[in-house]
């Protein structure tokens, strides 16, 4: 039974890392896998407990997540706003330690908005490269095209 947990756990662990669109689904994912664990292994009830622990971590892990997308989202923002067209903006999130750098494209409109495309990406070895599309929207404000 140990065994499948820890398995389970890990399996988790390392597709949560690879599979959510952001920091909060995975903090929320991990949060919920680790808080059904440790409820069903502290109540004496496994079930309720582990439904308790699920609940208790995917908003604890939500909440850590979304507040480390804040500050990347807050960068890109600023490289959107003040970044000179292919010139890269780099950052180091405070809370992961992550480095990531953002590259804006020049400013173009389309439909009646103004656009500016940015390339976004990890810094290391496995890093990831994102090639966004903002817009500026009614209240001055870039916003990413989902």
């Amino acid at each position: 039974m140990r065994k499948a947990l820890v398995i389970i756990m890990l399996t988790t662990f390392l597709a949560a890392g690879y599979g959510c669109a952001n920091k909060a689904q995975s903090g929320a994912g991990l949060g919920a896998m680790a808080g059904a664990t440790i409820g069903a292994l502290t109540f004496k009830n496994k079930v309720s407990g582990a439904a308790i622990g699920a609940g208790v971590g995917l908003l604890m892990g939500y909440i850590v997540g979304n507040e480390w997308d804040k500050h990347d989202e807050q960068q890109v923002q600023q490289t959107l706003e003040t970044g000179k067209s292919h010139q890269t903006h780099s950052w180091v999130n405070p809370d992961t330690g992550a480095q990531y750098s953002a590259t804006p494209s020049p400013p173009y409109m389309e439909n009646d908005r103004v656009y500016r495309d940015v390339v976004i990406s990890e810094s290391g070895p496995d890093g990831d490269k994102v090639m966004a599309k903002a817009y500026r929207d009614s209240n001055g404000e870039w916003r990413l095209k989902q």
